[in-house]
């Protein structure tokens, strides 16, 4: 019988305070052997510093609350914060000009030269900090679900935070791949809450973010940014996959269809229905953003989402909304400091904030992330503001590599300060930031697996119609579903098709339950004029764009542009 005035019986360690932090220090700083020796040999303090290695969720929880200020959410989820960096840092973005992997490198202003010796001394520098933390976070885990072509990372940081977004982010390796893990073939030292010397040669600024290939290492300083590991591995992949592997990675979104079976690849920038338009109740998501086209098939790189949260509702992303819950991390989201409950329309910190979550937390993903067949259709998405592009146009191979090496969208009054009309936005590969290679071998690559499989490619265009913004009208996104569902079906493939002038792009005469004046874009202008005049001034934004790639493409692909 417990009496009110009596604590009721519980084992007497629970009531001691530190009893959980004690069993944590032995379980996960129990390093031994070649793990030990290459922690020792990298320059850690290993008598000083606490080592926690693949820990889970709820430790990292319990330390970013304790440690960074972080909160759990109403649906919990943990909320964090990333400091000053609220988005990555392209500009600080370096990779090391090396033998080994000079030859390959597209070197310019997305991937600058950093030297040897000033890549030493930033390592040492983010070392001698992660030295001075109590705790050192270690995650060991895949990138690439194919073991054919997945490579081991390992990330070492001082914030759970970090830890837990990429325990999310990485492919989770179950305790016995944990225990003969091995060594990895790529490490990431992310000491962002320290600055980088901005006085050191090459330094432009207090961030530095920077890849060797030849150590096969990333050193982050200054950002807290999260989304710079996430990006580092996919460009550690863009340039492993095709060098040692000879396979293609995609910035793009997958899915697979339940009934047939068939693969659509999705590629689109941001704000063009990417994830959208993949997230589809009767397909299976493959993954959201970053995949392999194999020889024997597709597979995701990553383990998990990376979701923009700016306006999330249930009503309009259910999956993602669902998803955030325990084990999820919000990123720069602003809550109610009374419920708890994140505030998805307050952009007073950011407008890019985000939601990191195990890729299992979406219903209908497809677990394992691959699948053993060559795609069937491709969809290049894109936004386009002028008003001019048809909603869907089938591709000559010709023009899928044109328009994948153009990657067109454009950004739209009152996303930025100062744009007063749509301003037009070429991103090569879809994935600018993220290429290490030429621009050109990615896309010769794409033609030769879509010639191979007999791949059906189209641009659908997500944008306005009947005038440019401000004075037409978006796409509704009904009408786009049903353009996709038709290309899934093969309904748009036999369709009759007319072309459409200055692009040269083969469009449908008629879809079931799509508007035959929106289906071609002259139609739905008012101002036949104003049409043209809007078409002349885009297709020479092409043009012009597409001259930093035309030395090194075929004639036809040059081509296959508009012409004026």
């Amino acid at each position: 019988m417990v009496l009110p005035y009596h604590t009721p019986y519980v084992t007497p360690h629970i009531l001691h305070k530190n009893y959980a932090q004690s069993h944590d220090s032995e379980q996960f700083s129990n390093l031994i052997g070649r793990d030990l020796e290459y922690f020792s040999q990298a320059g850690f303090d290993m008598d000083r510093i606490q080592i926690k290695r693949n820990a889970p969720v709820a430790l990292l929880y319990e330390d970013a609350i304790r440690n960074e200020g972080a909160i759990i959410s109403s649906s919990g989820a943990l909320i964090n914060f990333s400091g000053k960096k609220t988005g990555r840092s392209p500009k600080d973005k370096r990779i090391v000009y090396e033998e080994t992997s000079k030859d390959d490198i597209w070197w310019g202003s997305v991937n600058i030269k950093m030297d040897e010796h000033t890549f030493e001394i930033n390592r040492e520098r983010a070392i001698d900090y992660l030295n001075t933390r109590d705790n050192v976070y270690v995650f060991d885990g895949y990138a690439g679900w194919d073991p054919k072509y997945r490579i081991k990372v390992r990330v070492i940081c001082a914030r759970a935070y970090h830890a837990l977004f990429m325990h999310n982010m990485l492919i989770r390796p179950t305790e016995e791949q944990l225990a003969d893990f091995g060594e990895p073939d790529f490490i990431i030292y992310n000491a962002g809450q320290f600055p980088a010397n901005r006085f050191t040669k090459g330094m432009s600024s207090t961030t530095s973010v920077e890849i060797n290939f030849k150590r096969m290492e990333m050193v982050i300083l200054g950002t807290e940014y999260a989304g710079e590991m996430k990006k580092g591995v996919f460009s550690v992949m863009h340039y492993l996959q095709p060098v040692k592997f000879g396979q293609l990675s995609l910035h793009s979104s997958a899915n697979v269809g339940i009934k047939d079976g068939d693969v659509t690849l999705f590629f689109g920038l941001s704000g063009t229905g990417k994830t959208t338009l993949s997230a589809d109740p009767n397909r299976l998501l493959i993954g959201d953003d970053e995949h392999v086209w194999s020889d024997t098939g597709v597979f995701n790189i990553e383990g998990g989402c990376y979701a923009k949260c700016i306006n999330l509702s249930a009503e309009k992303e259910p999956d993602i909304f669902n998803a955030i819950k325990y084990g999820s991390i919000l990123e720069n989201v602003v809550y109610n400091p009374l419920t708890r409950q994140p505030d998805y329309d307050d952009i007073s910190i950011t407008e890019n904030t985000r939601c990191a979550y195990p890729i299992e937390y979406i219903p209908n993903a497809q677990i394992p992330c691959i699948v053993d067949r060559q795609p069937s259709n491709i969809i290049m998405l894109t936004c386009d503001a002028f008003g001019v592009l048809p909603p869907v146009s089938r591709l000559t191979p010709e023009q899928a590599s044109y328009h994948f090496l153009a990657g067109y969208t454009s950004k739209t009054p009152g996303t930025e300060d100062g744009v007063l009309e749509p301003i037009p936005t070429f991103s090569t590969c879809y994935s600018a930031p993220f290429i290490v290679l030429h621009p050109g071998r990615y896309a010769e690559m794409l033609a030769d697996r879509m010639s191979k499989n007999k791949v059906d490619c189209w641009l659908i265009n997500t944008g306005w119609a009947g005038g440019k913004f401000g004075t037409g009208k978006r796409c509704p996104l009904k009408y786009t579903r049903r353009i996709v569902d038709a290309v899934h079906s093969g309904e748009l493939a036999k369709a009759e098709f007319e072309t459409f002038g200055t692009f040269g792009l083969s469009i449908p005469t008629s879809l079931e339950g799509v508007p035959r004046e929106l289906l071609n874009p002259q139609l739905a202008w008012p101002d036949k004029e104003a049409f043209q005049k809007e078409v002349r001034k885009l297709a020479g934004m092409f043009q012009k764009a597409f001259a930093l790639y035309e030395k090194d493409v075929k004639p036809k692909v040059r081509e296959a542009g508009p012409s004026i």
